[in-house]
């Protein structure tokens, strides 16, 4: 019965159906350029710098 359900893929097929849009990825990479940590004695602060 299990067999009917799922077929079992090899890692290049797995691999192959990761790829994320170009928006995605400039998106991603916006966020991380506006983003800045703050260190103050022992706490951290995140701050979106837009």
């Amino acid at each position: 019965m299990g067999k009917l359900y799922f077929k079992k893929t090899s890692k290049e097929e797995k691999i192959n159906h990761l790829k994320p849009k170009k928006e995605t990825i400039d998106l991603l990479l916006n966020y991380s350029k506006a983003l800045s940590v703050v260190d103050y004695e022992k706490m951290k602060f995140e701050r979106i710098l837009n």
